[in-house]
């Protein structure tokens, strides 16, 4: 199936019936634009025992990720309709996280607490997580894959492809890092700019929009509860008591079928 939450977009791959996913060269082939079908991140939906379903995540360079918002809300939308349920809950290589209907053609997901260790985000040595040791005075911020914020009087007048791929490489993140610009527009609402790990520039996020709008909050920005602007649209982010809820619509675009000839190469 292909998927998208504002635009950030997926391929989702049904293992229910059985099969295995493809590895990761053939995803990184899948991720083509040109070749394949072009996504974001490849997402895999499996059964389990503790849960509703069990979801992977891939990015489009083959790399594994532990957590995918808007995957993840597009995934708890198709499972609600197909069962007409209206809560899920949905297990990741991250935790276990809560889905439901939010009315409205809108789907909410508790992404769960951010990680605020620093050994678990994680970073390569101990530092000040909310004032990070590099220009610009970034933030550090877990939601199940690693999150660096930066904030800025002009997000557009940031060179993106840049300033990105400089920052996701840092040596401060062993495991490379989504890289977050932001521009707080009030205290309830940011415009958020966003460099996806292995994948590069998105027109959304819904972990980097957890991630960027917990750092506001950190930082004394912005309340718990913001709106979030991204180049595909508007998330709502509301961090609770009980973890960071993200709320936002979602969109099938198609299913398909991989013929067996392709897949081979």
């Amino acid at each position: 199936m292909k998927m998208h939450g504002l635009g950030n977009d997926f391929v989702v791959i049904d293992l229910r019936g059985g099969g295995e996913a493809p590895a990761a060269e053939v995803i990184a082939r899948i991720a083509d634009r040109n070749r394949g079908v072009g996504f974001d991140q490849l997402a895999t939906i499996q059964m389990d025992d503790q849960a509703d379903v069990r979801l992977r995540f891939w990015n489009a360079d083959g790399s594994v990720s532990a957590a995918c918002g808007n995957a993840t809300r597009c995934i708890a939308r198709h499972v609600m309709d197909e069962t007409d349920r209206d809560r899920l809950s949905l297990r990741t290589d991250h935790a276990v996280l809560l889905a439901e209907d939010a009315g409205n053609g809108l789907t909410r997901v508790n992404m769960g607490q951010p990680v605020l260790d620093w050994r678990a985000i994680p970073l390569a040595e101990d530092v000040d997580i909310d004032h990070l040791p590099i220009a610009g005075d970034p933030v550090a911020t877990g939601m199940g894959n690693p999150h660096i914020t930066f904030f800025v009087p002009d997000a557009a007048a940031i060179d993106l492809p840049r300033f990105g791929a400089e920052y996701e490489h840092h040596p401060l993140y062993p495991e490379r890092t989504n890289v977050e610009v932001v521009q707080v527009l009030s205290p309830d609402e940011i415009l958020l700019r966003i460099w996806e790990r292995g994948t590069g520039p998105t027109l959304a996020s819904g972990s980097c929009s957890c991630a960027a709008a917990v750092a506001a909050a950190r930082r004394g920005l912005t309340g718990r509860r913001v709106k979030v602007n991204v180049p595909g649209g508007v998330l709502m982010i509301d961090w609770r008591e009980d973890g960071v809820w993200m709320e936002a619509p979602t969109a099938h675009v198609f299913s398909g079928v991989f013929t067996p000839e392709w897949l081979a190469g």
